[in-house]
């Protein structure tokens, strides 16, 4: 977990550290539409690495954005969620997404 006083001073850069980059954005994007095993959250994201992947989610986790939830299975079953935290994040995410539509409905008039 990033402690406060490491945290940049910004807060947009505070944000973009914490949920930042191509694959943290995407994961928690399939994670809004309900919770996921590690090779679905694969599937979804084509491109991803295995390595990538893992490193991701274990980032959001320590940073409290998503939780693992580990049933008593055999073989092991293992689920992501989005915690409380990780919820807060949907309004920017619909936000992101309204935009990405706005910006490609007047791509041809710029």
């Amino acid at each position: 977990m990033i402690k406060r006083e490491d945290l940049p001073e910004c807060p947009a850069a505070t944000a973009i550290e914490l949920v930042g980059g191509k694959w943290k954005l995407l994961i928690i994007r399939g994670l809004l539409k309900r919770p996921m095993r590690f090779n679905e959250l694969k599937r979804e994201l084509s491109g991803i690495s295995h390595k990538v992947l893992a490193s991701s989610l274990r980032s959001m986790e320590d940073d409290g954005i998503i939780t693992r939830k580990v049933y008593p299975t055999k073989p092991q079953k293992v689920e992501y969620h989005l915690s409380g935290l990780g919820e807060t994040l949907r309004p920017l995410l619909l936000e992101m997404e309204s935009w990405g539509k706005f910006y490609k409905s007047r791509i041809d008039v710029l």
